[in-house]
């Protein structure tokens, strides 16, 4: 057993802490609270989302993630703060079924209200722990807009480089930068 909740032998979302965050399965309470997180147009330009993006949306979101957690064993956590409980975004690893994407990302979306605060840098660190020590992957990855200044910088600081910037098949119209962390590099930044 390496650690991970399993429901039928299958892994399942487990739950991990940080200094400041909760990192936990998606709960049908935080719908509304991950709504206004992709409604908020700070995000909608960031990720390029529609201006009519909803509930429906925010619910097909979060049930991806718990979907993805029990057949891939990896998926999106819902961010929490432990001072507060306050739902402030999520963060984790995505891995979908893309031919062209590069392999498990390392991704965060928060409400801009917890912008600014390292949030994004902490459940990052914490999600790309978990893929190199739990999940055993040798390099991650973070898909970022070239227009997404804050994601490239959280990526930064956590060692990411760019090596690579191209058009993936799900977003036609621009290209992403591909930003990867090896084992090794991890490994090194931290002796």
């Amino acid at each position: 057993m390496d650690g991970r909740d399993t429901v039928g032998g299958v892994s399942a979302c487990p739950t991990l802490e940080t200094e400041r965050l909760v990192l936990r399965p998606f709960r049908e309470a935080d719908l509304d609270g991950y709504t206004a997180v992709l409604q908020a147009p700070e995000v909608r330009a960031s990720l390029r989302l529609p201006d009519d993006v909803g509930r429906e949306d925010a619910w097909q979101q979060m049930a991806g993630f718990l979907g993805q957690w029990a057949l891939r064993g990896t998926g999106h956590w819902a961010l929490e703060d432990r001072a507060t409980g306050a739902f402030t975004g999520r963060a984790g690893l995505h891995r979908p079924e893309r031919a062209d994407w590069p392999g498990i990302e390392v991704g965060w979306v928060l409400h801009p209200t917890h912008w600014g605060r390292g949030y994004a840098t902490e459940a990052g660190a914490c999600a790309g722990t978990y893929a190199f020590d739990t999940l055993g992957a040798d390099e991650v990855f973070s898909v970022i807009l070239p227009t997404n200044a804050p994601s490239q910088a959280v990526a930064r600081r956590l060692g990411y480089s760019l090596v690579d910037e191209r058009v993936l098949a799900f977003f036609p119209t621009e290209p992403h930068g591909i930003w990867r962390l090896t084992r090794a590099e991890r490994d090194a930044a931290a002796c």
